[in-house]
């Protein structure tokens, strides 16, 4: 099989890919070049948004990789068949009705297996996914699934052990959210591997200690969601008050990760005012929100030509654009409320709410159109047919911008009529961002470069 994966691999990967770039708003991914395009090798990734995680790395990662996952998702009637189809290997957790732990040896040799042969695997060591954006402690799983492969192979087979990091805003939010990858340099494991010949136990853990270790180093890791959009909106903050500040996503990711370390470190050694400074921030963001204007609306100044070109010429393209964006939501209506329905009747946990939305999504969307393209058959024969096929997927990709742009222009001249009526808001609202960032500043000198680097003192 070649290394991008069979038909029935590319299939689901293209199938992860559409979705994704549907449902979010934006993915990005750093670090892609770290995955070696051939030999054997283990990526291991943190877990918070459950199965969007799985489908994220396989549309990120060129090369083909076959997943771990817990087997009772093989027995579910729309999940198993995309398992089946990339070849992913059950896990039989000991948590999981009707599963067998003493299955877990031919699992072992499953994995060993494809990494003799050259093969990539995926697993999430943390044995679950949680929503909080922070790492729990790691199963030992992919330390003992390299070892005993390396063991296997006389200590030669050379299995890479490369670490992800995947970051959410907004993760269960439909063209809301966002979703980075950061993926980190490979592991050394020669002295592991080594110390495998003479004590299994403690190379295991070593190995793991040194995953989870470099897990935390490519993550951005923080103790809630909360604390997540704060730092979000730090980032936005400074790269508005210094405007040579790098904007491409591994800078971003570093500024992130740097931040949160800071944090993570003030709030040990100086924890009043750690804690006065995320007061401040949070007031800061409550104000932005009940101005009803966006962190970066604030720095624009908003002269009135360039704000009447701006509202004519969009405001012109959305009328225009009107009929078929009409068109584009009618056909797409039904299976969009049917599919919002279903998740709130579900109510799944916070990680799930992605992964629920797009399951019910592949079921509801083409039930729905089966439906309609049967009255439109009925209506107008196979003419009407024709039409309703040929436009579903461009009127709705249509709608779907439409939509979006629509959105834009409201917050713009919502934000724009506050500016005209409360300079002075605007103005102390600026001051107070330029403040924030300056104790941010300053808060950060007195952080050690290497906590900030991410050294052993970063926790």
């Amino acid at each position: 099989m070649s290394a991008r994966g069979g038909p029935g691999y590319r299939l689901v990967r293209g199938f992860a890919r559409l979705v994704l770039d549907l449902f979010y708003r934006r993915l990005e991914v750093v670090g892609a070049e770290r995955v070696s395009a051939s030999g054997p090798l283990i990526l291991a990734a943190n877990h918070q948004n459950a199965l969007v995680d799985p489908m994220l790395l396989l549309a990120a990662v060129e090369r083909r990789l076959v997943p771990l996952a817990k087997a009772p998702l093989f027995r579910h009637p729309l999940i198993g068949p995309f398992l089946r189809l990339v070849g992913a290997i059950a896990v039989h957790r000991r948590e999981d009705p009707g599963s067998d732990p003493a299955l877990n040896q031919a699992m072992l040799r499953s994995a060993i297996e494809g990494l003799q042969a050259g093969g990539a695997l995926l697993i999430f060591p943390e044995g679950g996914s949680r929503p909080e954006p922070a790492l729990r402690p790691l199963r030992s799983g992919a330390a003992r699934m390299l070892l005993a492969a390396e063991a296997a192979s006389g200590g030669a087979l050379g299995v890479c052990l490369v670490p992800a990091g995947l970051v959410f805003h907004g993760p269960g939010g439909f063209r809301t959210g966002r979703a980075l990858v950061i993926i980190g340099e490979p592991l050394p494991t020669a002295d592991c591997v080594a110390l495998y010949a003479t004590d299994p136990a403690a190379a295991v853990r070593c190995l793991t200690d040194r995953l989870a270790e470099r897990l935390r180093a490519v993550m951005v890791e923080a103790d809630d969601r909360d604390t997540l959009q704060l730092l979000e909106l730090l980032g936005t903050m400074w790269r508005q008050e210094f405007a040579d500040a790098a904007r491409e996503p591994a800078a971003r990711a570093q500024w992130m990760q740097r931040a949160i370390r800071a944090y993570r470190y003030l709030q040990r050694a100086q924890p009043r005012r750690a804690a006065g400074f995320r007061r401040s921030v949070e007031r800061y963001a409550k104000a932005l929100e009940l101005a009803g204007v966006g962190a970066q609306q604030l720095s624009r100044s908003y002269a009135r030509g360039v704000v009447w070109r701006y509202a004519l010429r969009e405001g012109l393209s959305l009328l225009l654009g009107l009929p078929l964006a009409l068109l584009g939501m009618a056909l797409h209506l039904a299976p969009y409320l049917s599919t919002a329905g279903a998740v709130r009747a579900l109510r799944p946990d916070p990680d799930e709410q992605a992964t629920y939305a797009i399951a019910a999504a592949t079921v509801l969307y083409p039930a729905c159109w089966a439906v309609e393209g049967w009255a439109a058959w009925r209506l107008g024969g196979g003419v009407w047919l024709a039409a309703f096929i040929l436009a579903l997927a461009p009127a709705g990709f249509f709608a779907l911008g439409w939509r979006e742009r629509l959105e834009r222009l409201r917050r713009e001249a919502r934000s724009f009529l506050h500016f005209l009526l409360h300079r002075d808001f605007h103005r102390r609202l600026a001051a107070r961002r330029r403040a924030l960032v300056n104790e941010m500043t300053t808060l950060a000198r007195s952080v050690p470069e290497s906590v900030l680097a991410g050294g052993s003192h970063a926790r």
